[in-house]
C-alpha cells in the first residue's frame, strides 16, 4: 500500500509537471501551421523568383485572356471559333501596334521642337525662381547645373553599361511577349477545356472544390481586369483632354502613359501626371504647370470615390489600407512588376479563400441551429 501510494503520488507530480495551458497548446496549435505556411509561401516566392518571365507570360497572357475574351465570344455567333480567336487576337495586336507606332511618330516629329521649348522652359524657371518670393541665387543654380554635369560626366560608363544591359532587357521583354500571346490564343481558344483536363488529374474529392476556387478566381481576376482597364481608360480619357485644352506638348504619349500607369492602383496615376507636370512647367510655364498640378488632386478624387466604387466594387472588395499596403509590399519584393500583380494577386486569394470558406461556415451554422 505504501509502494503504490508513492507511486500514485510521483505519477501525480510528473502529471502536474507535464500541464500546458489551453492558451498555449492553441498558441502552439496555429504557430506550427502558421509556419509551414510561411514556408510554402517562401518556397512559391522563390520558385516565381526564378521563373519571373515566365510568371510574367502567364499573367499577360490571363490579363488578355479576360479583356479579349467576351470579343471572341460575340464574334463566335457568327464565326467558327477558330477564325474567331485570330480575328479578335490579331485584330487587337494591329490595333496596338498602330497606337504605338502612331505616339513613336509623334514623340519624332516634336521632339527638335520640345528641346527647344525645354530650353527656354529651364531660363524661365531659373528667372521665375530668382524672383519673388523664392529669391534663389544665380550663383545656386550654377552650381546646380556643374553639379548634374559632374555626375552625369563621373557615371558615364554607368550609364552606358545600363544602356547595354537594356538590350538584354529588349530581348526578355519580346520573349515575355512571344510567350504571353502563344499562351492567350490558347486560353482564348479553348481555356475551359484546359481546366477541365486539370480537374481530371485532381482526385474526385478535391474536384468540386478545385472546381469552386477556380471559378471564383477567375470570376474575380477577369472582373478586375476589366475594371482597372475601364478606370484606366476614363482616366486617360480625362488627362488627355486636359493636355490637348492646355496645349501641353506630347499629349497625346502622355495620355498614353497615364493610362498604362493607372494599372499600379493609388500611386501610378499621381507619378504619370507628375511628369505631364514636369513637361508643362518646362514648356508652357509655371501657371499651366499648377493646373496640371491640379489635376491629380480631381483625378485623384474621381479614380478614389467614384470610378473605384462603381466599377470595381462588384468584382473586388478590398479596403484601401488593404490595397495601399498590398501595392508597396508587391513593389519591395518585385518591383514595377510586384506592384501591378500585388492587389489583383491579393483579390483572388480573398475571393478564394470565401469561396471555400462558404460551405464551412454554412455547416457550422446548421449545426449551431440543430443545437439551439
Amino acid at each position: 500500500m505504501a509502494r503504490a501510494r508513492r507511486v500514485r503520488t510521483a505519477g501525480q507530480g510528473a502529471g502536474e509537471g507535464v500541464v500546458v495551458a489551453r492558451g498555449l497548446r492553441v498558441g502552439a496549435a496555429y504557430g506550427w501551421r502558421l509556419l509551414v505556411v510561411g514556408v510554402v509561401a517562401y518556397a512559391g516566392f522563390v520558385m516565381l523568383g526564378r521563373l519571373q518571365l515566365v510568371a510574367v507570360a502567364l499573367f499577360l497572357a490571363l490579363v488578355v485572356t479576360s479583356v479579349l475574351r467576351p470579343l471572341v465570344d460575340l464574334l463566335a455567333r457568327w464565326l467558327p471559333r477558330v477564325p474567331a480567336v485570330v480575328v479578335g487576337v490579331v485584330g487587337s495586336l494591329i490595333a496596338v501596334l498602330g497606337l504605338l507606332a502612331l505616339v513613336g511618330e509623334l514623340v519624332a516629329s516634336e521632339w527638335g521642337r520640345l528641346g527647344r521649348e525645354f530650353g527656354g522652359g529651364v531660363g524661365r524657371i531659373e528667372r521665375w525662381l530668382r524672383g519673388a518670393p523664392f529669391h534663389v541665387s544665380p550663383t545656386v543654380m550654377s552650381d546646380l547645373q556643374g553639379k548634374v554635369g559632374s555626375f552625369v560626366s563621373a557615371h558615364r560608363s554607368a550609364l552606358v553599361s545600363g544602356a547595354v544591359s537594356g538590350a538584354g532587357r529588349l530581348v526578355e521583354v519580346l520573349t515575355v511577349g512571344a510567350l504571353a500571346l502563344f499562351c492567350s490564343v490558347f486560353f482564348i481558344h479553348s481555356g475551359d477545356r484546359l481546366w477541365l483536363w486539370f480537374q481530371g488529374g485532381l482526385p474526385r474529392r478535391a474536384r468540386d472544390a478545385f472546381g469552386r476556387a477556380g471559378g471564383a478566381a477567375w470570376r474575380t481576376f477577369a472582373g478586375y481586369t476589366r475594371g482597372i482597364v475601364i478606370v484606366a481608360a476614363t482616366n486617360a480619357v480625362l488627362v488627355g483632354i486636359a493636355l490637348f485644352v492646355l496645349r501641353v506638348p506630347l499629349a497625346l504619349p502622355l495620355t498614353l502613359l497615364e493610362f498604362f500607369a493607372a494599372f499600379v492602383p493609388l500611386v501610378g496615376s499621381p507619378i504619370a501626371l507628375a511628369v505631364a507636370t514636369v513637361v508643362a512647367l518646362a514648356s508652357r510655364g509655371p501657371v499651366i504647370a499648377i493646373v496640371v498640378l491640379a489635376l491629380i488632386v480631381v483625378v485623384g478624387q474621381i479614380e478614389g470615390h467614384v470610378l473605384h466604387p462603381l466599377v470595381m466594387s462588384w468584382a473586388v472588395r478590398l479596403h484601401p489600407v488593404v490595397v495601399a499596403v498590398s501595392v508597396i509590399a508587391g513593389g519591395v519584393l518585385a518591383g514595377v512588376v510586384g506592384a501591378v500583380v500585388a492587389v489583383p494577386m491579393v483579390s483572388v486569394a480573398w475571393a478564394v479563400g470565401s469561396e471555400l470558406r462558404g460551405p464551412w461556415a454554412r455547416s457550422g451554422e446548421a449545426r449551431e441551429s440543430k443545437g439551439s
